[in-house]
């Protein structure tokens, strides 16, 4: 037990002096004409400068310094030349470069780093294989459509088959090393044994399945290394963008699935702020073949309630921009796809008149409002046109302000455009105009285009919180409402609504069929 003890401390103190003893990476690449070179990292999605070294001669230089590096994948860059190469920084931070400019893949060394020198020796088999193939493209020269296509077929065939086998040859070989992990990352995981559909041919949704449920396999979720990479932000994003189905309910499962892998620290925190930042700016809105509809707000609130704001994941963001967050999510819960919205209490243009005549337009405090909506308690009651009472399949829920331009075309357009299906829509609008203080600009704007159809009311009694409880940033804002007032759709356009109606009535009737 003591020995255990005593060699766990022995590793311990080599790790930190490993830690502590720094890096010193010399470049010696014959024929370079350069006199400036430049240390780059990968990190995620990004590109970071490091450390630069001026030369002694041309081709020649060190990078140094007391603190070692984050280990990962470097770039060496230089002022003509531009990129030069990718090479790995791992425990091992001192070590030798060595190449010819004539040729880097295939004289590329690194005296004192076996990591940096197995990963050469991949792209040295890929380059050779890439050769190879151009090689037999020459060859195609003067022959005949049929026998370039054959060739061609036969030798893409061996190089394929070549590759595979020394891959897997030099993944086995690699097992349990960073090596290992950043060949994997950018290896694409297929099945051969793919089973016969109904059709005869090979059943394309259990390869689809197959890959999606493979697609990380190998990846080490708890190794910050890998945020260090070329490919890892290129595989997240990937996987998110193009293979997984794009729904709420998917990607927070798949989500869900990469997080659970990691610790706590970097690479789990950034990937929540990769994912916060996708999902929260994501305003995409898409139907399913029900006719629900799906946002991707409710990603953005499952990642608050579950990583953000309970403290899972640290040093993402500061305690106000945590609680601001927190404050966001509380409102756009109650108002994801499906959820019943807070009843309104409005008075209607009819009445404007006889409530701002209670004073409730020079009124200057809360204090006062609440004091005159006491005192006229009994004469406002009858006068408050609420959402609830709104009867209709559809209810179109708008919030605009008549001194808005984008609103005075908006609304107008609206109320034009439902006019064309008043007759085979059952639906309604609640107009809430927005600027209370405005009552007579909004009147005369009314009457003068003649927006007869729409229910169009107003809050001079403060009762209602607007712009908290329905996300109220700017306007014109438009929910779809169903007839128990559950959102259809939200924020959409004021020329998207006659569509999304017309394809909600289309799927109801395929529905009946």
């Amino acid at each position: 037990m003591k020995r255990a003890v005593l060699a766990i401390l022995l590793f311990s103190i080599s790790q930190f002096r490993a830690q502590t003893q720094g890096y010193e990476i010399k470049i010696n690449i014959k024929g370079a004409p350069d006199v400036k070179f430049y240390l780059a990292k990968y990190y995620f999605d990004q590109t970071v400068m490091v450390d630069s070294c001026k030369n002694t001669k041309p081709g020649v230089g060190t990078f140094k310094g007391d603190k070692a590096l984050d280990r990962g994948v470097y770039i060496l860059v230089s002022e003509g030349k531009g990129r030069y190469i990718d090479f790995f920084v791992d425990d091992s931070q001192k070590f030798a470069l060595n190449a010819d400019i004539a040729d880097m893949i295939s004289t590329i060394n690194a005296a004192g780093s076996n990591e940096n020198n197995q990963i050469f020796s991949y792209a040295k088999f890929m380059t050779a294989k890439e050769k190879e193939y151009k090689s037999k493209l020459e060859q195609t020269k003067g022959k005949s459509k049929a026998d370039s296509t054959k060739l061609m077929t036969e030798a893409q065939q061996k190089i394929a088959k070549d590759i595979q086998v020394w891959e897997a040859d030099f993944l086995n070989r690699n097992k349990g090393t960073f090596v290992y992990d950043f060949i994997n990352l950018k290896t694409e995981k297929t099945t051969t044994n793919v089973p016969m559909a109904s059709n005869g041919r090979p059943d394309s949704l259990y390869q689809y399945y197959y890959y999606v449920d493979h697609y990380f396999d190998g990846v080490n979720f708890k190794d910050e290394r890998i945020l260090y990479t070329p490919f890892f932000a290129d595989r997240i994003k990937r996987f998110f963008d193009q293979v997984i189905v794009q729904h709420p309910d998917t990607v927070i499962k798949q989500m869900d699935k990469i997080l659970k892998q990691c610790e706590p620290g970097l690479l789990m925190n950034t990937l929540i702020g990769h994912f916060t930042y996708k999902y929260e700016t994501n305003k995409a809105m898409s139907f399913d073949q029900y006719g629900n509809c799906n946002t991707f707000e409710k990603v953005f609130v499952h990642l608050a309630d579950n990583y953000i704001t309970n403290g899972t994941a640290k040093d993402i963001y500061d305690e106000e921009t945590i609680a601001k967050i927190k404050e966001k999510v509380n409102i756009l819960r109650n108002l994801l796809p499906g959820a019943k919205v807070a009843d309104l209490h409005m008075i209607d243009t009819t009445y404007g008149k006889q409530v701002l005549a209670m004073g409730f337009d020079t009124a200057r405090t809360s204090a006062g409002v609440t004091f005159l909506y006491n005192k006229n308690y009994e004469k406002l009651q009858p006068l408050f046109r609420s959402l609830s009472q709104i009867n209709a399949k559809y209810t179109v829920l708008v919030f605009w302000a008549v001194d808005c331009g984008h609103c005075q075309t908006e609304i107008p357009k609206l109320h034009a455009d439902l006019e064309k299906i008043r007759n085979s829509v059952d639906v309604k609008v609640y107009a809430v105009q927005t600027k209370e203080d405005l009552y007579k600009d909004w009147k005369k704007f009314l009457a003068e285009k003649k927006l007869i159809h729409f229910t169009h009311v107003f809050d001079p009694i403060h009762l209602n919180n607007l712009k908290e409880t329905f996300d109220i940033q700017g306007t014109p804002v438009i929910y779809l409402l169903d007839r128990d007032k559950k959102i259809k759709a939200k924020k959409i356009a004021a020329d998207q609504v006659v569509e999304i109606l017309q394809n909600l009535e289309n799927i109801e009737k395929n529905l009946k069929r």
